[in-house]
């Protein structure tokens, strides 16, 4: 039975290059596939993992229609057992709910990833579609860290080195087109604190040192 699966976490949790070992997993097993991905930090038509790893990619845009990408592939010939579905939390509820089309009518497993939550702490409609929708829900096991230490749980964005908690849902950062523009995962404490690792290490009597109870 083919299946919808999310895989989700916070940034530095290893979503991307575990859909490019997925990837490679399946099409070394002689199946075909499609990536698909929205707004990756590289640029666009690419995937692109942090350890460095990237590959070509078709870029999701409003417009896609994934019921009809890959019908029309299909009707050509090629071979289409599953899609890798990358920042999935970019995608719209629609697009999600066409990705689940594809696998109750065409028999097409789908493997997305993305974060869950946005900096406000609120859920990416694609996400929260996924989390209704999906077959199976996995968080991701590789733990980000807050600075402190802990579990990081919380994405969040700051500008010009500040943390904030408005603006729009969607700002691609750590890019030469928004270079003020960064991101940094925060267990729970600290960004309920808005305390990044800046913040921490302004307030600790040593530079070298951050304080761990803020």
């Amino acid at each position: 039975m083919a299946e919808l699966a999310f895989f989700s976490g916070t940034m530095d949790s290893g979503k991307s290059t575990l859909a490019l070992q997925m990837d490679h997993n399946h099409r070394a097993r002689g199946r075909g596939g499609v990536i698909f991905t929205r707004n990756d930090r590289a640029g666009t038509h690419l995937l692109s993992s942090r350890l460095g790893l990237q590959t070509a990619a078709h870029e999701v845009t409003d417009d896609t229609d994934f019921w009809s990408e890959v019908a029309a592939r299909r009707i050509h010939g090629e071979r289409v057992d599953y899609l890798i579905c990358d920042e999935a939390q970019f995608y719209s509820a629609a697009q999600v709910e066409q990705l689940a089309r594809l696998v109750d009518e065409m028999g097409v497993d789908v493997f997305a990833f993305g974060i869950t939550a946005d900096f406000r702490t609120s859920l990416f409609p694609g996400s929260q579609r996924l989390i209704e929708l999906a077959d199976r829900v996995e968080v991701l096991q590789v733990q980000a860290l807050c600075w402190c230490g802990a579990r990081a749980t919380h994405n969040a964005r700051t500008v010009n080195g500040i943390m904030v908690v408005e603006g729009a849902q969607v700002v691609v950062g750590d890019t030469a087109s928004a270079p003020e523009v960064a991101y940094e995962v925060l267990c729970r404490r600290h960004h309920m604190r808005r305390m990044t690792a800046i913040a921490a290490r302004a307030a600790s009597p040593s530079p070298d040192t951050l304080t761990l109870d803020l």
